[in-house]
């Protein structure tokens, strides 16, 4: 059998993130618009393959998926063994911020799911002016923590498999076997105490309600889609979140979970390419009316 070599392309880059520096892995396919990918909360950009193999995605767009530091291939910064990893709101825009300006991108596209999801509301409000559109997956201004994460870094259990069996239950039933595998063993392979380091700016320092007021989707669209099975993020925390934000764009989408990109890539891609076709056909409308 003829071998299948794969568009993508990994590379590092090194940036400073709140004055400490990172080497951070990212995967690339693709030209045309550029399109950042944010992972969710213990896992890495191998959520994104799939759209980074879709030729209808990247005939388009120039998509990027990064590791955060200390996930995946991406390193922690220096010194982190004399340290407990928590993520800020403050950390996660500084790392994504730097990760655009590092490449040089033009005001990129985004999309972020569930932790990614959540800070994407807080660039819409807080830096809607470095991107063309913005795009949350299982996005809310808010969740009720339903899990205890003191599970997530014990020394007497299995750090990857807890976790693995945490969110086994976000995943829609009619997901492929094949995908569902996929997305658990992603977050098999996480290091310890990642997971509940990222669930530190879920559950404790990223709570946006009443304070979205403002956005300007008129100048960054805002588009929300949420799987119908998430119950972590569900269909109606992001429709209460959307009330509070004129122009956001909301979509909750049939036969998915809490993953829709890695763990049922063929039907999230039928709700995806008409937000990226719209994103398109905003870039074309103001390249017409570009004076001179």
């Amino acid at each position: 059998m003829k071998a299948d070599l794969e568009p993508i392309v990994g590379r590092y880059v090194s940036f400073d993130v709140a004055g400490r520096r990172c080497r951070v892995y990212f995967e690339e396919a693709g030209s045309g618009i550029p399109l950042v990918c944010l992972h969710t909360a213990g896992a890495d950009s191998r959520q994104y393959r799939h759209m980074l193999c879709d030729d209808e995605i990247t005939s388009r767009f120039r998509v990027l998926a990064f590791d955060m530091p200390w996930h995946g291939k991406s390193y922690p910064p220096e010194g982190w063994q004399d340290e407990e990893y928590e993520l800020s709101t403050d950390l996660y825009v500084q790392t994504i911020l730097s990760f655009c300006r590092a490449l040089d991108l033009d005001r990129p596209a985004l999309v972020g799911c569930s932790i990614g999801g959540r800070i994407v509301l807080h660039l819409a409000h807080e830096h809607f002016n470095e991107f063309r559109a913005l795009i949350g997956v299982e996005s809310a201004d808010y969740q009720q923590p339903w899990y205890d994460t003191s599970w997530l870094h014990r020394g007497d259990v299995h750090g990857g498999e807890v976790c693995a069996a945490l969110v086994s239950g976000l995943i829609a039933p009619q997901s492929p076997d094949e995908y569902r595998h996929e997305t658990l063993w992603q977050y098999m392979q996480g290091g310890p105490g990642v997971f509940r380091g990222d669930l530190y700016f879920y559950r404790v320092d990223s709570d946006l309600r009443g304070r979205l007021a403002g956005i300007r989707t008129d100048l960054c669209p805002l588009y929300l889609l949420t799987g119908e099975y998430d119950f972590s993020c569900t269909p109606d925390d992001t429709l209460r979140t959307a009330q509070s934000v004129p122009g956001a764009k909301v979509t909750i989408m049939r036969e998915v979970g809490h993953f829709p990109m890695s763990e049922n890539p063929h039907q999230f891609r039928t709700y995806l390419l008409p937000v990226l076709n719209e994103i398109c056909s905003l870039q074309a409308s103001c390249h017409r009316h570009k004076p001179g």
